[in-house]
Order: structure tokens, then sequence, then C-alpha cells
């Protein structure tokens, strides 16, 4: 009887049952997992996230330990003798490694051409980054962040998962688990924000510009872009260097012609490995202490608004533009340059054809949804570099 008691003392049955966090956090990651897999919420990310969610909070399995990376710091000597399987694969979340080679596969797979045949609309990317500093302002309003902890939140209105991931970890590693959770649920949750926000700000004449067919790009255009964006941005934002250089690596090995074979395994093979291993070291940092806090329903709060911010932001500076343009723009196409690729795209292409059923605005919103993942990066970097990260 007592072997059978000191054994049931062991069980993570015994140890769960005086913690209520650790099962409320278990039933949170298996609702992550139903949407996920039944509505198919970004399934390819959130179900890591969830699964490592649940991992993270059985008691007893011991496959993180947070203290390890207490302080923004890695503790090698605890690692060495105490470190469970997540804890090493987590070595390359906290690095900045997983979300660097998402962006290598993120830059294969990414056709600029529509930008290029219609450079301006990198602006209306541009502008789409303003729920960055808009939520980034008033999370420090609300006196509960840090400054560094408000810049990693206000990355959500970017839409970018991996750039948030990579803000947070340099940033604000204690709020990795919420912050990544927030970016992948409303970049899921596209189809369902963006259209109330878009026909809100643009009238229905608006809706029903039709734009011209984009220009042929030359394969010399695509081959020199990669360079030219690389080398400038490097130059003014070096913190966005590593991110914006892998993202331009990606796309440089697609559009060269010369290694179709890298080409696939980069979009493929490295894409699917490395999604794997970050979401489910993404969701292990979702703790029971660290994730049920107000902290958390704040940043969700915060996020969804950021998100907001995000999407009316291009929309309104193309309508500022066609002030000035003879060609107009249809401002619907701005709400794209958040860096939802290509969902964003998809929705300004519905909600154009639900105005007028002719009108093909997809080509179009892809030029701006494409400048968002660059202006995402920018903006990280931006951010990281005034808080010396």
């Amino acid at each position: 009887m007592e072997t059978i008691i000191n054994f049931w003392n062991q069980t993570g049955f015994s140890l769960i049952a005086g913690n209520w966090k650790m099962l409320l956090m278990i039933v949170i990651a298996l609702v992550l997992m139903y949407l996920a897999i039944v509505k198919k919420f970004e399934p390819l990310l959130l179900l890591p996230i969830a699964f490592g969610m649940m991992l993270t909070n059985l008691p007893g399995a011991n496959l993180f330990h947070e203290e390890l990376f207490a302080g923004g710091h890695i503790n090698w000597t605890l690692l060495g003798d105490n470190g469970g399987v997540l804890d090493y694969l987590y070595l390359g979340v906290k690095l900045g490694i997983y979300p660097c080679l998402i962006f290598i596969g993120v830059g294969a797979g990414t056709d600029f051409e529509p930008l290029l045949a219609n450079p301006k609309t990198l602006l209306l990317g541009a502008a789409a980054q303003v729920g960055i500093f808009i939520v980034y302002a008033i999370a420090r309003l609300t006196g509960v962040f840090s400054g560094a902890e408000a810049a990693s939140i206000g990355i959500i209105g970017g839409a970018d998962g991996p750039t948030a991931i990579y803000t947070a970890i340099r940033l604000a590693p204690h709020l990795l688990g919420p912050i990544a959770v927030a970016a992948y649920s409303y970049m899921a949750l596209v189809p369902v924000i963006q259209p109330p926000i878009m026909r809100a700000l643009t009238t229905e004449a608006e809706r029903k510009i039709v734009m011209k067919p984009l220009r042929k790009v030359s394969k010399a255009e695509k081959i020199c872009f990669p360079f030219v964006v690389t080398i400038f941005v490097a130059l003014l934002v070096p913190s966005a260097a590593p991110l914006v250089g892998c993202l331009m690596l990606g796309n440089l090995l697609h559009e060269c012609g010369v290694t179709q074979r890298l080409d696939k395994t980069v979009q493929n093979e490295l894409m699917n490995i490395v999604t794997v291993f970050l979401g489910v070291c993404v969701g292990a940092t979702a703790t029971a202490n660290t994730f049920l806090s107000g902290k958390t329903l704040l940043i969700m709060c915060i996020g969804i608004f950021a998100f907001a911010c995000g999407s009316a932001g291009g929309v309104l500076l193309a309508k500022f533009m066609n002030l000035f343009l003879k060609e107009k723009i249809n401002p619907l196409i701005g709400s794209a340059g958040v860096s939802a690729v290509p969902m964003a795209a998809r929705v300004s292409q519905r909600e154009g054809q639900k105005a007028d059923p002719g009108n093909f605005l997809l080509m179009h919103a892809m030029g701006p949804n494409v400048a968002g993942v660059i202006g995402s990066a920018i903006a990280a970097g931006v951010l990281l570099a005034l808080f010396g990260a």
C-alpha cells in the first residue's frame, strides 16, 4: 500500500489536483486545438502552439523550465543538468533562429511583382504599420507595461506572427506566449475583423473603383529587388537586417532561377520543420503562472485594437492619396497593408466584388500586402533599436 501511495503522489493526477491553474491552461490549450482543427484558425502554427501549451502545463512532465531563461538570460549550467526536451528546442526561439528561418521560407513563397509593378502601394503597406505605434503609445499610457513590453504588444498590429515572436523574444520574453497566441489568433480572424472596418471607412463609389491592369515586371527587376531592399533596410535600420535579410534571401532563391532545389526546400521541408519547432516552443512559454494574469487579458484586448488600427491606416492613406492621383486607388486594397499574406488581399478582393462583381482587386491588393511584410519587419527593427535590444 505504501508503494502504491508513493506512486500516486508522483503521478500528474496527484500533482494537478491542487493546481487549478494548470488544469485551466490544459482546457485553454484544448480549445485552441479545437479552433485550429475544426475551425481552421491558422492551423499550421496554432495547433503546435496549443499542443506545446498543453505539454508545458502537464504537472511532473518537466519538459520546459522557465527558470532556465529568467531575466532574459540562459542559465547554461542548469540547462545542461536539468534541461527538458522543450528547453533545448526553445534555444532556437530564444536565440532568434526560428523566426529568421521562417522568413526565408516566407520570402521564397512571396511574389513581389505586384509591388514592383505599382510602387505606390509600398506607402499603403507602410501606413498599415501605424497600428503598431498607436498601440505602443496606448500600452504605455495604461501604466501597466514598460516601454519594451508595450513595443512587443504593438507589433501584434502588423499581423505578422514571426515578427511578433522575434520582437517579443528580445524585448519581453516573459510575454511571448500571450503575444504569439494573440498575433496568430487575429491573423486567423482577418476575414471577420477587417470587412466592417473597410466598409465603415469607404463609400460605395470608392469600393467600385476599377484599377488598371498591372504592368509586366522584368526578371532583372525581380532579381535586383532583394539586393536593393536588403542593403537599404540594413543601412537604415540595422536591427531589422536579420528578418529582412532572410526574407530577401528566400525571395532571391525563388526568383534567380538557378536554385530550384533550395527554393523547394526552404518553401516546404525547412518551413514545415521550423514551424513545428517554433509553434511547440512558443506554446511551451504559456505556463499557468505567466499566462493566467491580468496582463494577458489586456494584451488580447490591446492586440485586436492594434490590428484594427493597422487595417484602417492603409484604407485612410489610400483615400488621402486619391485626392492627388489621376488614376484612383481603390481604398479597399489599403487594408491589405497588414502582413497577413495572402489572406488580407483576398478580403480586399471579396469586398470589392461585393460592390462590383466585375472588379478584380486581388493582384493590386497583393502589392500593399507584401509591402506590409517588409514594413512590419522595419517597424520591429525601429522598436528594437529604440529599446537597445
